[in-house]
């Protein structure tokens, strides 16, 4: 069974102060009906609350004020999914409402729970629109955007494809709204910094994510193997076009080494509880060699973490260099850090491990 991810951001579902676009997604339901019909599995990411909220409570503008932003989302909400339902069944289809925050996914056994409970959507059949609960979310455990939450969806559920539905046709060499001379990029093999700063803005008045924070949800899912199209979003029978292999958008080349389901968690879903800075021996043994980190390799500890939590590995520069799941909390690592492994029952008067990071539990980034 092919599997897809479709991700559908609120200036495609909604205008500002009007509401649900509910022509659109009746057009979506049509389009996943008949991806559907040709034996896909299909999950919808889907923003919108917070516009159909705003709507109702006669707002022309975004709230910034984060309690008006949770009373619009909490508004919005039913609206969004009564929109989905009714355009849904008009195809003998069913949805079901899935609501997620950062601290869902970066808890290991929730970030399974949600897995299992996707996957078990999946074989009754039931398309899954999943947004984030903005209705009690802050920023503590946002996700920033829902592009970054459909990446991790798409890893979460091993997805083959995951489909950015933009207001745009794609990437392109510049802002076509403001250059004449801007061209459609239809196929990328790696995502550089340069592309990165191209893409560089904000959203619409009434999204969050603007083209460079979709670059940034390709570049996690390209990683993860998955195979990434940025396109419009307005225009009907695109998403049956990219699983016919007919170009469509901005074509994302996935990652020929893919990271596994469990090395993704660690390195896009959990969340880092300090950081451990390493010496460029460390650097290289890491990410040349493929190396576990050693406290021989460690100058010194950032924040405070215990054992099994996430910590970033920062070189000398200031870079992040790995992330990866530690074997001795903060003041253990800060003990032992700069000595051999002969020496870390001696320091501590025990020992869990050789290593303060094993390589099986760690991600260079």
């Amino acid at each position: 069974m092919k599997r897809l991810v479709v991700k559908i951001g609120s200036n495609i579902l909604a205008h500002a102060g009007e509401g649900i676009d509910t022509m659109r997604i009746s057009s979506l339901a049509h389009d996943i009906h008949a991806l559907y019909e040709k034996g896909y599995e299909v999950l919808l990411v889907s923003s919108g609350a917070i516009a159909a909220g705003m709507g109702k409570l006669g707002l022309k503008n975004k709230p910034k004020d984060i309690k008006v932003k949770q009373a619009a989302a909490a508004v919005g909400q039913s609206s969004l999914m009564w929109a989905y339902e009714k355009s849904f069944s008009e195809y003998g289809m069913k949805v079901a409402q899935v609501l997620l925050t950062r601290n869902d996914l970066s808890d290991r056994k929730r970030y399974i729970n949600a897995k299992n409970t996707l996957l078990t959507l999946l074989s009754y059949k039931i398309t899954a629109v999943i947004n984030e609960n903005d209705t009690v979310a802050t920023d503590e455990i946002k996700f920033g955007d829902n592009d970054y939450l459909a990446s991790l969806v798409a890893g979460l559920v091993e997805a083959e494809k995951l489909v950015i539905l933009s207001d745009v046709d794609g990437l392109y060499t510049a802002d076509p709204r403001q250059s004449t001379d801007a061209r459609i990029i239809e196929y990328v093999e790696e995502i550089t910094p340069e592309l990165e700063r191209k893409a560089g803005g904000a959203g619409s008045i009434i999204g969050t994510g603007g083209m460079y924070s979709k670059l940034l949800a390709a570049k996690r899912a390209m990683n993860y193997g998955i195979v990434v199209h940025i396109m419009s979003g307005r225009k009907k029978g695109l998403l049956l076009s990219v699983t016919e292999g007919k170009p469509a958008g901005t074509l994302f080349k996935p990652k020929q080494e893919k990271l596994s389901s469990r090395k993704g968690w660690i390195a896009y879903g959990s969340r880092s509880k300090g950081n451990i800075i390493i010496d460029d021996g460390a650097v290289k043994a890491l990410i040349e060699g493929g190396k576990s980190l050693l406290p021989s390799g460690i100058l010194s500890v950032e924040g405070h973490f215990d054992i099994g939590d996430a910590v970033s590995c920062i070189d000398l520069r200031g870079l992040r260099i790995a992330k990866g799941l530690t074997n001795y909390s903060s003041s253990e690592a800060e003990k032992i850090r700069g000595k051999k492994t002969t020496e870390i029952e001696k320091v501590l008067g025990y020992k869990y491990s050789d290593e303060v990071i094993h390589r099986d539990n760690l991600v260079v980034v």
